[in-house]
């Protein structure tokens, strides 16, 4: 039962930041394509940098790690596609959701709060590599005409380049740049989420079937999956189990706007979105009891 509520306590404030986002959409129906660029092409390349550039943060220590992260991302967009196929949709609709998970606004605090703050470096390695897939391998499933040079140039992509290179060279940034950076950043995820609240007023009803399909299918695939990753490549006994609660996060936020930036049945994957994150409630406690 604690596990349930502290579970609920970090769910709570993303589950009231999107029901704000509709609420205030279903009395005022906003425009938020400018909000979603900024939030692009701004907001989230400095919440990149401001983490990666941090010089308490040691990549190397992680690799295991981070080639685990790697292995269980392609391996749930494979059964993706297979999904995809038996239930005759748009693979660029069901893949992405299945690749990439929540481990920012969710994976992030619940490190924390079942392991210590110890716990968070693993996090963040998680966070990173995820966060990188998505936006090269994850814009590239969405246009393929994007070359991989190309991927380069968005500017999440070029955030991620930059701290990494800060980080690993030793540069010690001015802390009131680094201190900006951070309160930009900070923006990011409540509007990440506020515009997927203001996207589900569009939701579809039919879409419900397979939103509910993929709520239950990626955290499930994405467990079993983990839990063989983390004993193929030789994951420490913490490492595992963070690695299996990693596995079963919902998908992400960012699924959502990658869809609607590129016109891939935004609708669906904002259902996809919602109804995977509600799912977390009863998943994530099952994905801890088989851990702790």
């Amino acid at each position: 039962m604690e596990i349930l509520i502290r579970i609920a306590s970090i769910l709570f404030p993303i589950f009231a930041i999107v029901g704000a986002g509709y609420l205030y959409a279903r009395r005022h129906a906003p425009e938020m394509t400018v909000a979603n660029r900024l939030n692009m092409d701004i907001f989230v390349p400095a919440l990149v940098f401001a983490a990666l550039s941090d010089r308490a943060f040691e990549p190397r220590t992680y690799l295991p790690l981070a080639l685990c992260a790697v292995l269980l991302i392609v391996l749930c967009g494979l059964i993706g596609r297979g999904v995809a196929q038996m239930l005759r949709l748009d693979w660029k609709t069901v893949v992405p959701p299945m690749m990439f998970n929540n481990s920012a606004n969710i994976g992030l605090p619940l490190a924390v709060l079942a392991w210590g703050q110890e716990a968070l470096p693993a996090a963040v390695m998680l966070f990173i590599v995820s966060n990188l897939l998505h936006f090269s391998v994850g814009v590239r499933l969405l246009d393929p005409r994007a070359g991989m040079l190309g991927v380069l140039r968005v500017p999440s992509v070029a955030a991620m380049a930059a701290g990494f290179a800060v980080n690993l060279l030793g540069i010690a940034l001015w802390p009131p740049l680094l201190e900006a950076c951070r309160m930009v950043g900070d923006i990011a995820i409540p509007l990440l989420l506020f515009a997927l609240g203001v996207r589900m007023t569009a939701v579809r009803f039919t879409d419900l079937r397979v939103a509910v399909l993929i709520a239950l299918l990626r955290p499930a695939a994405g467990a079993a999956l983990a839990w063989c990753v983390a004993r193929l490549v030789g994951l420490g006994e913490r490492e595992a189990a963070m690695f299996l609660v990693f596995g079963a996060l919902p998908p992400a936020v960012m699924n959502f706007l990658f869809a609607e930036r590129y016109g891939q049945d935004p609708a669906r994957v904002a259902s996809i979105v919602l109804i995977g994150n509600l799912a977390a409630v009863i998943t994530l406690p099952l994905a801890l009891a088989i851990v702790l």
